[in-house]
């Protein structure tokens, strides 16, 4: 045949075998990948819902969000003045007699100069309804009238800016019954010249 080939007839051969076996391969590698996206996407899915294979609970480990209590940096103590150094004026403005002398006596035992005692001034005189006013100059708002206000708990501090010294005032109310006890009074003065340092809470997380 001479190394040629002779086609005769009307028909010519088809060699379909080659092409079948091309197309069963692309299906088979198209299927692969569809397959491998989708489980991609499926294990992408229950990562988000799972949380990237953390472990979840509701309660907690009782440790990471825990409360924890956190103390403060201990505050400078104040310098105020002493007792021995604060002039006390008193003055009562209720009805009853013999008030001033009495707590101007018991003011004296616990330290503190004692100036003028008397009836307090028609500006006060049955005009203070609760335990009393605590009076002086707008330098002593935070050095004299706190110090004083730990022997008498409760009563009003006011200032006035035109006034002169450093002597202030304790005007005897109507609901005035006594000074502070001495221990409650030392106390609260220990507080005022040491303040203790603050505890607040701090969440972990």
């Amino acid at each position: 045949m001479g190394g040629k080939y002779r086609i005769t007839g009307n028909k010519y051969p088809r060699m379909r075998g080659p092409r079948r076996h091309g197309r069963l391969v692309v299906v088979v590698v198209a299927s692969v990948a569809v397959l491998g996206v989708g489980g991609w996407g499926t294990l992408q899915l229950i990562d988000v819902f799972t949380g990237g294979g953390r472990k979840a609970s509701a309660a907690g480990n009782g440790t990471d969000c825990a409360p924890r209590t956190k103390a403060s940096a201990s505050p400078v103590a104040k310098t105020l003045p002493e007792p021995r150094t604060i002039t006390v004026n008193v003055f009562n403005a209720t009805t009853r007699s013999g008030l001033a002398k009495k707590t101007a006596d018991e003011l004296k035992k616990r330290g503190f100069k004692i100036g003028d005692v008397g009836n307090a001034t028609k500006q006060y005189d049955k005009k203070v309804k609760g335990t009393g006013v605590l009076l002086g100059p707008a330098a002593a708002l935070d050095t004299s009238l706190p110090v004083l206000g730990t022997q008498l708990p409760g009563a009003e501090r006011r200032t006035e800016a035109a006034r002169k010294g450093a002597a202030v005032d304790l005007v005897i109310g109507d609901g005035f019954k006594e000074l502070a006890k001495k221990p409650a009074a030392d106390q609260a003065l220990a507080k005022l010249t040491k303040p203790e340092p603050a505890v607040t809470p701090k969440k972990g997380c």
